[in-house]
């Protein structure tokens, strides 16, 4: 069963609740599932500076320790070479205890939840952990020197069990060349199992529900129908397989277990199973905190729009002195924000060039490319692909959403590199954009090309790039559960 952090206060079944009080206290908010499990999640999000208010709702780069057992104190009792059930091993009273390996894994993970606290005191800009690849550094980090010893940590110790069960086309892969290629680029790494994937249930800290809301809407859904149960059905039916061969999604009531989908349903999708709604980490594009979206326990996944399954001739732009454009958008009509950003703007101003259809022999890359701003509007749902599209190009985005949590926000402040616009602001968006000075463009500029490797599609994944910081933003959401027996 998933016990949940004690450091900062929790409520019991019986609505009695302890609190700690002292510098580590913080407001927290609990959430209970219907099954009786916890989770806490934080009403204050993380800063980097441990002063400033951030926007972001919710974070757990920051955590408390969850309880450790006494059994689980004494992080030099696990053994790594220890390949058994159980080992024995003897306290200071000569009393002979045994682990489980899931005391041993939890007890790894506590040891790294203590680093990593350990590592956030420092709010130097520049992580002083050694990296021969990169070294995170400056303020596009919450905390570059936390991030760094998470990801460090996550590389070491971090496993994940993908089920076998499930067959093709709609388990096991997914879209590589669409609009949904974060999806079927992010299922098909942990099938090669080249990272992270181990094929030992028992060493494993989460597990990875292999199904392809794409495929399935491809498979299952009849055009032009008006409820797609056949989807959500097929979902809660494959959860009901894993849980009855397996026994690790009884225990811990799905709390270890992920999925990921870039699809819109998604997160509709998961309601069929309401462990998987509510305790699971959902990885999503379709981050809408509106619709369901928890950050203390869900995961924003980018939408990534690969044409031809290659990112070559895609990254890179020109200088921002090579930029006359101040703004650019071209999309369809799709949704009420779009709807209020091209009644007020399209075609009507050569500084905030607005289209739904961009005129003939005009290259859309070309485009962002020009621009010195990006805007990054929702369509009916959050997630746009013109968020990674802008910063590939080193185009500074604007983010135009209601309820959106942007991706990697966990680790990356996105105010040191991106510009948010309300949507009651849309009229005033140009004076919202030339009102930033010279400066603090070229800041903004320079931030966009320095975060751009966290968000680059590699045919084969390289560290730190968008496929590893997923699987970080999952590491960072398991870290804050304990799971027991």
């Amino acid at each position: 069963m998933p016990v949940f952090s004690k450091v900062f206060g929790m409520e019991n079944s019986t609505g009695m609740q302890q609190r700690i009080t002292g510098s580590e206290a913080m407001d927290t908010s609990y959430t209970r599932s219907t099954t009786g499990s916890w989770r806490v999640g934080f009403s204050r999000p993380f800063s980097r500076d441990g002063n400033e208010e951030l926007e972001r709702p919710s974070s757990v780069i920051g955590i408390a320790e969850p309880p450790l057992a006494p059994s689980m104190l004494n992080i030099n009792k696990f053994e790594e070479q220890n390949s058994s059930t159980e080992s024995p091993a003897t306290d200071t009273a000569g009393v002979i205890n045994t682990y489980t390996k899931l005391e041993r894994l939890e007890a790894a993970l506590a040891k790294a939840r203590s680093s990593i606290r350990e590592a956030s005191k420092n709010n130097n800009m520049t992580s002083i952990q050694e990296d021969p690849d990169y070294v995170p550094r400056g303020p596009i980090y919450r905390n570059a020197n936390t991030f760094h010893r998470s990801y460090l940590e996550m590389e070491k110790l971090f496993k994940i069990y993908v089920y076998e069960e499930g067959e093709l086309p709609m388990f096991h892969t997914g879209p590589c060349r669409s609009i949904y290629s974060s999806e079927g680029r992010f299922i098909m790494e942990m099938e090669k199992g080249n990272f992270y994937r181990t094929r030992d249930p028992d060493e494993a800290l989460v597990y990875f529900l292999p199904f392809s809301v794409v495929m399935m809407v491809q498979y299952l859904y009849v055009p032009g129908a008006h409820e797609y149960h056949a989807i959500g059905h097929t979902v809660a039916d494959y959860v009901g397989v894993v849980s009855q061969r397996h026994p690790f999604w009884n225990r811990s009531l799905g709390a270890d277990h992920f999925m990921l989908s870039c699809h819109d349903w998604g997160p509709h999708t998961t309601s069929y199973v309401p462990n998987l709604f509510k305790n699971s980490i959902r990885v999503l594009c379709n981050a809408n905190t509106s619709e369901g979206f928890n950050p203390s326990k869900d995961a924003s996944l980018p939408e990534i729009n690969l044409k031809s399954g290659e990112i070559t001739g895609v990254i890179g732009g020109p200088s921002p002195s090579k930029r006359p454009i101040l703004a650019f958008f071209a999309g369809r009509l799709h949704g009420h924000i779009r709807y209020l950003l091209l009644q007020q703007w399209k075609e009507k101003d050569q500084d905030v060039q607005v289209y739904d259809t961009l005129p003939n022999g005009v290259p859309y890359e070309s485009m962002l490319k020009k621009s010195r701003f990006c805007l990054c509007p929702s369509g009916y749902e959050v997630a746009s692909p013109r968020l990674v599209e802008a910063i590939y190009a080193e185009c500074v985005p604007v983010l135009i959403s209601d309820g959106y949590v942007p991706p990697l926000s966990d680790v990356l402040n996105w105010k040191t590199f991106s510009v948010s616009v309300a949507v009651k602001d849309i009229p005033n968006l140009k004076t919202i954009l030339m009102g930033i000075s010279q400066s603090q463009y070229l800041r903004l500029h320079r931030r966009v090309k320095q975060v751009q490797r966290h968000f680059v599609i590699n045919g084969t994944p390289k560290r730190f790039d968008i496929f590893h910081m997923i699987v970080h933003s999952i590491w960072l959401r398991r870290l804050n559960v304990l799971i027991q027996d």
